[in-house]
């Protein structure tokens, strides 16, 4: 596996850099540093390219949400840049956060057509879209449901299809499927990717499930805290679509022992930091 490790540059990477697929996303040494004097994130660097999926994994406080944030522009960085796309036309954003956040008093169809309607458009022009966003997560049937009598899973659909209505180039998920079973959990993440090589996104996936990260992406960036900073970038060089027999190859395994790996390797490095402090 070695051949995998931090020190090389994924495939993806090389084609973003040699220009043959453009770049969605490019962050350069950015550091964020909250009020409190926490350091957030340090020298962050990192380049995607287009239609990439990258997960970011690491333990609490190691700045992943804060790096999508700040990536949809929830917040402002001390210093550094992030910038969206190559071209003069910016790519549209899409964040599903970690709670579904639906409204409890509007039914599914009126929370995922929340954002068409917040950009003024009319409810009869924006009925197929929403209906489309629907059909594509699994939710056609349950259109005048209300979030109290939905699943846990069914919810989070309804928020993935809220965003889906907005058409994203890039969608950034802030750890969706954290608080779900696993059975409703492995579902989902089929279905993402499904929705990924459907729509062609640029995915960015914050997760603590090692086994999901792997499963998911075309590379995983592992990050660790104090202060908060990339430490390595695997690339999972595996075939899509990505079946149940991937998820329990040795393939998978061994990728999933590798980044465990590099986290171990990165918090074992803040524990000897700090002793010697």
């Amino acid at each position: 596996m070695s051949n995998h490790s931090a020190n090389t540059t994924p495939p993806q990477s090389q084609a973003s850099a040699s220009g043959t697929t453009p770049n969605a996303i490019a962050i350069s040494h950015v550091n964020k540093v909250y009020s409190n004097g926490t350091v957030a994130l340090q020298d962050m660097s990192l380049t995607i390219g287009e239609g990439e999926f990258i997960s970011l994994v690491g333990p609490s406080g190691c700045g992943k949400s804060t790096a999508l944030r700040l990536i949809a522009g929830l917040g402002k960085m001390n210093s550094g840049s992030i910038s969206l796309g190559e071209g003069q036309k910016k790519p549209e954003l899409a964040f599903v956060f970690q709670e579904a956040a639906l409204m409890p008093w509007a039914n599914v169809v009126e929370n995922v057509r929340l954002p068409l309607k917040l950009a003024g458009v009319p409810k009869r022009e924006s009925r197929t879209t929403v209906q489309e966003a629907l059909n594509l997560v699994g939710l056609a049937g349950f259109e005048r449901n209300y979030p109290r009598e939905l699943s846990g899973g069914m919810k989070m659909r309804v928020s993935i299809a809220r965003a889906l209505v907005t058409k994203p180039d890039i969608m950034l998920m802030d750890e969706p499927f954290g608080a779900l079973d696993e059975m409703t959990r492995s579902k989902l993440n089929s279905d993402l990717l499904n929705l990924w090589q459907q729509k062609h996104w640029t995915v960015v996936f914050v997760t603590h499930n090692i086994y999901e990260a792997v499963y998911l992406s075309n590379r995983v960036i592992v990050m660790a805290p104090r202060p908060g900073r990339v430490v390595a970038d695997v690339a999972i060089d595996a075939p899509y679509p990505r079946t149940e027999e991937f998820r329990t190859s040795r393939l998978c395994n061994e990728y999933c022992r590798e980044v465990s790996a590099r986290l171990t390797e990165a918090v074992t490095g803040i524990s000897e930091r700090a002793s010697v402090a």
